[in-house]
C-alpha cells in the first residue's frame, strides 16, 4: 500500500489535510471509498479514545484493491476560524455534505480511480447523512451505512438520553434529569419555529437548533425510498449510541422489498466495530480508551459489497 497526502478543497475556504490509500502498482483504474465522519469535530483517522476506525478501513481496503480517501473534518481543521463565524448558520451541509463530494470530485479527478466505481461510506452522522450526500451531488456507485439511524437526530437524543440517566448516580441523575427536562422542551418547540426562531435558539455546545431543523427537514427515509443503486446497511448489536430495535428494524421496514439494499447485523460489537466490552451508554469513554481495531469480517464485508461479489 502506498499513501499519499492530499488536500479536499484546495482553493476554497476550507482545505481540508486528508490521505489517498491506494494498492501498491496502481496501473489502471480501481474503484474507490470515501469515508465521512461521525458527528463532532474527527480528524481523518476518526480518532475516538485509544481507536481508529477509518486508519483501520484504510489500511485494509488497498489489499483488496480499492482506494481510499480520508480527511479531517472541517471542525476539527478549522475550529479556531469557525468559531469566529456565525454558528447559527451552521447546517449538515456545511459541516459535511460540502467537503464529502469535494472530497468525491477530487477522486473523480484521479486517472487511477474508475469514476464510475466510486463509494460512499458514512459513519454514525455520516450513515445519516449518506442518502443526502449522494443525491446532492456525490452520486456514487453505492452507499455502505455504518451504524447509522433514519431517525430524527432529536430523537436519538432523547433516546440516549433516556438510556444514560438511570446508569448514572443518584446525584448525577436530579442534575441530568433536570437539563434533559430542558432540552426536550426545546426539540418539543422546533417543529413549530420558523427558520429565524431555530437560528436564535441554542442547544448542546451553543449550536443553533436551526442545524437540527435544517436536518429534520431532509429524513433519510425520503433518498432511501427512491434509491435504486447499491445500499449496504450495516449494524453493530451491543451499539449504545443507536439500537437495532430503533433504528436497524426501521431502516428494514423503510426499505422493504427493495432488491438493492442490503442489510447485516454484527454480534457483540459496539458503534466503532469493535468489540463490546462494557455494553453500557455511560462506560463508552472508558471502553474507547481500550485499543483495538475493526472486527475483519466487518473490513472483508466491505470489499465484498464494493467488489460486487
Amino acid at each position: 500500500m502506498i499513501e499519499e497526502k492530499i488536500i479536499v478543497g484546495k482553493d476554497g475556504k476550507y482545505p481540508l489535510n486528508g490521505i489517498l490509500s491506494l494498492p501498491n502498482n496502481c496501473n489502471s483504474p480501481i474503484p474507490a471509498l470515501v469515508l465521512v465522519h461521525g458527528s463532532g469535530p474527527n480528524d481523518m483517522d476518526e480518532s475516538i479514545g485509544k481507536n481508529k476506525p477509518f486508519r483501520d478501513i484504510a489500511g485494509y481496503l488497498p489489499s483488496k484493491g480499492i482506494a481510499v480517501l480520508r480527511y479531517h473534518k472541517r471542525f476539527f481543521a478549522h475550529h479556531k476560524k469557525m468559531a469566529k463565524e456565525d454558528t447559527s448558520t451552521i447546517t449538515v451541509k456545511s459541516e459535511t455534505i460540502e467537503d464529502a463530494i469535494l472530497a468525491t470530485n477530487l477522486l473523480r479527478g484521479d486517472n487511477r480511480i474508475d469514476s464510475d466505481k466510486i463509494y460512499i461510506l458514512g459513519h454514525s452522522l455520516g450513515g445519516m447523512l449518506a442518502p443526502r450526500i449522494d443525491a446532492e451531488g456525490g452520486n456514487f456507485a453505492g452507499l455502505i451505512i455504518w451504524a447509522g439511524s433514519p431517525r430524527k437526530l432529536t430523537d436519538i437524543l432523547v433516546s440516549q438520553n433516556e438510556e444514560m440517566i438511570p446508569q448514572l448516580g443518584k446525584l448525577l441523575q436530579i442534575f441530568a434529569k433536570k437539563q434533559f427536562k430542558s432540552l426536550k422542551a426545546k426539540f418539543d418547540a422546533l417543529e413549530g419555529m420558523t427558520e429565524d426562531e431555530s437560528k436564535k435558539a441554542k442547544f448542546l455546545g451553543g449550536a443553533s437548533l436551526w442545524y437540527l431543523k435544517e436536518m429534520a427537514d431532509h429524513p433519510a427515509s425520503d433518498y432511501l425510498k427512491v434509491i435504486e443503486k447499491p445500499v449496504f446497511i450495516l449494524h453493530p448489536e451491543k451499539d449504545s449510541h443507536v439500537s437495532v430495535e430503533k433504528d436497524f428494524e426501521l431502516y428494514k421496514k423503510i426499505c422493504a422489498g427493495k432488491q438493492n439494499v442490503h442489510f447485516k447485523l454484527y454480534p457483540e460489537l459496539n458503534h466503532l466495530f469493535m468489540k463490546s466490552v462494557y455494553g453500557r451508554i455511560k462506560d463508552l469513554g472508558k471502553e474507547y480508551k481500550i485499543p483495538q481495531n475493526v472486527d475483519a469480517t466487518v473490513l472483508d464485508d466491505i470489499s465484498q459489497f464494493i467488489l460486487g461479489k
